[in-house]
């Protein structure tokens, strides 16, 4: 047990669709009712542990049917589970913290099916996970499965973290008085009250946030990121990801592609949306340039990179019409391209990273699921009903104590 009740030590991990590797963060988090001013959450640590190239190829191969993939799952999640269990020790180590000193572990898992409300009215939503396995390695509670209660609920199951950027930017409160970038506390007399701001992160999918000060937060998905242009970039340069963008930006961005693009169907849609790798695959990318054949690959890297840019963009503009500033996090702010082509997008509105406001932006992820593990733990329910459109407040996620 924590010994200071007024506030909790929580661990959040998160491997998202990138697969690129472990983010994990820890934090002292004190609910409101300690903290005057809303949540205070105060980062002791933050750790990446790379992803394994064997383990990130059976984790891409999982997001289709395939032989025995049954047991090959079991197995993944089990081998991501002493993943997760190397990053959690990774914190310890750093904050000199021991494990039981630790609450919770919030883990979101690894997501290789996501259908929400399909086939029959409820659809499902898989990320591999042993949250058992993850107690057993560490010593310490672990909430995950947090999609699954709000599918039942009759929503989208993603995003998360909407609620989150809520907590954390959406109250009136300027969190670049901070001194430094650890800590993330509310001032006591709000000095920037924003009436619309947007959050946009810039993982292996994209997904926007609107928050209004003194309002629930709205979210949703609003396209591909990260996913589409690492696998690019990986099959034909041999690289990991488009560093800066800079690949990106020796292309030339084809715009008959760009606009077949653009009129992919979710785009269109309105929210609630959720989307994944069940949409934004290889597949999908092979079908878009059957009626282009011959287009050099530095050129499809950059129409993807436009894409990227203005699908958000087009959704900002569309359901923040008010915002003046959006706030980026996720991997994606690393690429230079991509940000200039967002600030060209969005002309009437800053764009700026989340380090700005003295958040790392590879931080948010994670301390999304920090703080969602702990509402876990305390049995606090959360109304993602203007994000997912699930049906009232509910619990997210299951617990496995230490």
């Amino acid at each position: 047990m924590v010994a200071d009740t007024d506030s909790f030590l929580c661990i959040g991990l998160m491997s998202g669709t990138s697969m690129d590797g472990v983010d994990g963060v820890l934090l002292d988090i004190a609910p409101p009712a300690a903290s005057s001013n809303g949540w205070r959450l105060c980062q002791r640590a933050f750790a990446n542990t790379p992803m394994p190239a064997a383990l990130k190829a059976e984790l891409l191969a999982l997001n289709e049917s395939g032989d025995n993939e049954l047991h090959r799952a079991a197995l993944a999640a089990n081998a991501l589970m002493r993943l997760y269990a190397q990053c959690v020790q990774a914190l310890c180590a750093q904050a000199h913290v021991a494990p039981q000193q630790v609450a919770v572990v919030g883990a979101h898992g690894q997501t290789v099916r996501h259908r929400p409300r399909q086939f029959d009215g409820t659809g499902y939503t898989l990320q591999l996970m042993n949250g058992a396995l993850l107690a057993e390695l560490t010593g310490i509670a672990v909430a995950c499965d947090f999609r699954s209660r709000d599918i039942a609920a009759g929503g989208q199951g993603a995003p998360l973290v909407p609620v989150f950027h809520q907590a954390l930017w959406g109250q009136a409160y300027d969190t670049r008085t901070n001194t430094g970038t650890a800590t993330i506390t509310p001032t006591a007399a709000p000095t920037a009250v924003h009436t619309e701001l947007a959050v946009l992160n810039l993982g292996g999918i994209a997904n926007l946030s609107i928050l209004q000060a003194g309002h629930g937060a709205q979210g949703f998905d609003c396209g591909p990121a990260n996913a589409l242009l690492d696998a690019w970039c990986q099959r034909h340069t041999g690289q990991p990801y488009d560093a800066d963008g800079a690949w990106a930006a020796q292309g030339h961005v084809h715009a008959e592609l760009l606009a077949q693009m653009l009129a992919e169907p979710f785009i269109q849609q309105t929210p609630p949306k959720s989307t994944g790798r069940d949409l934004y695959n290889a597949h999908w990318l092979a079908q878009q340039l059957t009626r282009f054949p011959n287009l050099a690959p530095v050129d499809v890297q950059a129409t993807l990179t436009a894409y990227t840019a203005q699908a958000a963009a087009l959704h900002v503009q569309r359901f923040a019409p008010t915002a003046a500033r959006l706030v980026v996090c996720g991997g994606g702010v690393r690429n230079g391209t991509l940000m200039r082509q967002l600030a060209q997008a969005l002309p009437n509105v800053q764009v700026l990273s989340s380090q700005e406001l003295g958040v790392d932006p590879q931080t948010v992820e994670a301390s999304a699921f920090a703080w969602l593990g702990l509402h876990t733990l305390l049995r606090l329910p959360l109304d993602m009903h203007a994000v997912t459109g699930a049906q009232g407040a509910r619990v997210l996620g299951c617990l496995y104590p230490a």
